[in-house]
């Protein structure tokens, strides 16, 4: 059936919305494919939901690919499930939560793990049922704090995620290259540049985990490569290599020096140089930055806890995050200061946080045998030449500091560049952590309980479609590859004359006719309005049918390439079935 545009349920629009931040959201919004109804909440409109449609063909048909079967569970969820795997308070605040009428807790269901090891418990007994996989296509929900960027970071978002259920790690390990591969396949047939880092597991729990992100300037993820190796990883994931540890005999003994004013880095490294207390130049690198957080924990207990890292670098939130989860992180208020008097703001040393019963964990880069200038405890004082493993023991590392361009790479075979990306796709290797919470076995071949292996895997279908519109789009609107295209072609009459507009109603016919998804200009508004349209709304191939009509003669223009080619009217079906076969 033939699309008309006077017809589709479409408005179009000149001017970017004012809260729009990145071209996908403008993009979108001023083509008609979505409409915001609340912060991170959008209502779907024909074109975009034909668009969304498609994306969620390709996952499906690349899923079922593999041995997958497609599910639905609810959204709305009990409480008791995220209980037992105590999920339910460590979410924290991202969790939609609400009772019903009878005071019971419910949750509308931001991932189902739970749920999908509990519908494998009920149905299966025995090894002969495995391995199994299964997904579906759902509507998740997140209390994101700050939604933006359109679908990007929604607070309701469609998602795909599968779930794997194997005897053994080995086949744990099959399914998860089953997915990893899926993943690419999908990806490339939407056409979405990507990478694939290593990535933490976070409230998911598991062991291996890996983010698929699509590269993008607008990216909220920071991620890191190696050109030199092909190492990539998520910040978050990123491991420091440890410092080597050094002789500490002979090393000149720790010296407590009045330090007025000098409350931080910066002025601490201008006193340092003029008190002249070393032979060569001191650098922020040379000086310990102890930072103090607090940590909330899912039982809700708190804990002071002091960080140490090298003066010349930045705490990273997100690796602090991700290095403490379950646990959440607070900053210090004034009270906890005055409740905590040995803590002398600027001037903050591990000695007096040890001494108080404070953990204090260090950046892996100050390993035994370091000398460091740092706080000592009292106003206006630093102790200089405090040594690692003989003035003070850390109790443990912590993956805290930022990662910079030039750093080591991990596995010490060049160094790391960072980028930006979207994270698109995310697979993790369970484990047993939801099948042990509730109890999932199976009978082995020889009888006894065996205890299922989980793998799941995540895509953002939603967010795809923002993902595509962000990397494909110029600086006349939207370009979608043909995959996911809301239409195959865009038929537009050019001219008001009765010849032309019978035309272009015999061209999309014929394209109707052999098999094509067609949308037709039959508007009756100006070459120009309809050409910007077509252009905004990206549709890979527009028909132009217009002054050339009268001689037997219409346009094709490509939306990627930005070319154009007059066809004969009589064989415009096989020109476009020929650019449509070959095409994107």
């Amino acid at each position: 059936m033939i699309t008309r545009l006077s017809h589709l349920f479409l408005r179009t629009l000149r001017d970017d919305p004012a809260d729009a931040e990145v071209p996908s959201h403008k993009l979108l919004v001023r083509a008609g494919y979505v409409r915001r109804i609340a912060p991170g909440v959008y209502s779907w409109l024909p074109l975009g939901l034909r668009v969304l449609r498609r994306v969620e063909q390709v996952v499906r048909e690349e899923m079922n690919a593999i041995g997958a079967q497609e599910i639905s569970l609810p959204a709305l969820l009990p409480r008791e499930p995220y209980e037992t795997t105590n999920r339910w308070t460590e979410y924290g605040d991202g969790l939609f939560r609400l009772q019903d009428r009878k005071g019971a807790d419910y949750l509308l269901g931001p991932t189902h793990e739970e749920l999908f090891a509990l519908t494998v418990k009920g149905e299966y007994s025995s090894y002969k049922d495995l391995p199994v996989t299964l997904y579906q296509i759902q509507t998740k929900y997140r209390d994101e704090e700050r939604p933006r960027a359109g679908i990007l970071r929604g607070r309701e978002f469609i998602m795909k995620d599968s779930y794997s259920f194997d005897l053994d790690e080995d086949g744990l390990q099959a399914s998860y290259n089953a997915h990893r591969e899926a993943y690419q396949r999908i990806f490339n047939r939407l056409m979405v540049k990507y990478v694939i880092v290593a990535a933490t597991s976070g409230a998911m729990g598991g062991s291996a985990s890996e983010e698929f992100l699509a590269d993008s300037p607008v990216g909220e993820d920071t991620y890191v490569v190696c050109r030199e190796s092909g190492y990539a990883a998520n910040v978050e994931a990123v491991v420091t290599p440890a410092a080597e540890a050094r002789p500490i005999e002979g090393l000149p003994a720790a010296v407590v020096h009045d330090t007025p004013n000098t409350p931080t880095i910066a002025t601490l490294v201008d006193w340092a140089n003029s008190a002249g207390i070393s032979a060569g130049p001191v650098t922020a690198a040379d000086t310990l930055k102890n930072i103090m957080v607090k940590l909330r924990h899912p039982d809700g207990k708190t804990e002071l806890l002091g960080i140490g890292i090298p003066g010349d670098r930045e705490v990273d939130d997100k690796r602090l995050a991700a290095a403490v989860e379950p646990a959440e992180v607070e900053l210090l208020t004034e009270a906890d200061f005055a409740a905590n008097p040995f803590l002398v703001k600027g001037y903050i040393g591990p000695k007096a946080l040890q001494a108080n019963g404070v953990r204090y964990l260090v950046d892996p880069r100050i390993g035994t045998g370091s000398s460091w200038i740092t706080g000592a405890d009292e106003p206006g004082k630093h102790v200089v030449a405090l040594v690692a493993g003989r003035d003070f023991t850390p109790d443990g590392t912590i993956e805290a500091a930022e990662v910079r361009d030039g750093d080591p790479s991990p596995d010490g075979r060049g160094v790391l560049v960072s980028a930006r990306g979207i994270e698109i796709g995310h697979i993790f290797q369970l484990g047993n952590k939801y099948t042990d919470a509730f109890e999932v076995d199976v009978l082995g071949e020889n009888g006894k309980p065996v205890r299922l292996t989980m793998g799941s895997y995540g895509i953002g279908v939603s967010r795809m479609v923002a993902v595509i519109a962000e990397q494909q789009h110029d600086e006349k609107g939207l370009r979608w590859p043909r995959e996911v295209a809301p239409f195959d072609v865009h038929v537009v009459i050019a001219n008001k004359d009765d010849s032309s507009r019978a035309g272009g109603e015999q061209v999309a016919a014929l394209l109707d006719t052999a098999g094509l998804d067609v949308v037709l200009d039959d508007r009756k508004a100006s070459p120009g309005v309809k050409f910007k349209d077509s252009e905004l709304i990206g549709v890979p191939l527009v028909v132009v049918v217009g002054r050339g009509w009268a001689e037997g003669k219409v346009e094709i223009r490509d939306r990627f390439t930005g070319e154009s080619n007059e066809v004969a009217a009589d064989s415009v079906v096989e020109s476009v079935l020929a650019q449509v076969r070959g095409g994107q």
